[in-house]
């Protein structure tokens, strides 16, 4: 990552850009949707998936499914690859997972902190 560590271990935010921030505001407003968070879930188990099969798995209609994928294909938090009337899915990359892991951590932390 580029961002600057500091002593805590956690990236110095100061340094974003307006646009940065704007990126980042889009990407976690995409990640705002449980249909979508599940999408990610299945697709960071398999390789790749058609849209019919990742429907089927996520319990959406295939036009449904379709709509969600097309706006995390536009966050680049999908990619994509067509062999013949197929599409096929696929995490664009695994920062996102990293991304999801921390997100569950926070999570389960303040779950158990509100339990207390």
């Amino acid at each position: 990552m580029n961002s600057e560590m500091s002593d805590k271990g956690q990236h110095d935010l100061t340094q974003l850009s307006n646009q940065e921030r704007l990126k980042i505001s889009d990407l976690f407003k995409t990640l705002g949707d449980p249909s979508r968070l599940r999408i990610i879930e299945v697709l960071s188990q398999v390789e790749e998936l058609s849209v019919d099969d990742l429907a089927n798995q996520v319990g959406l209609t295939q036009s449904a499914a379709s709509h969600q994928l097309r706006r995390l294909k536009l966050d680049r938090v999908v990619k994509y690859r067509k062999e013949g009337k197929f599409i096929y899915y696929s995490l664009a990359d695994q920062h996102l997972l990293y991304l999801f892991n921390i997100a569950r951590d926070h999570v389960q932390e303040n779950d158990i902190e509100y339990l207390i």
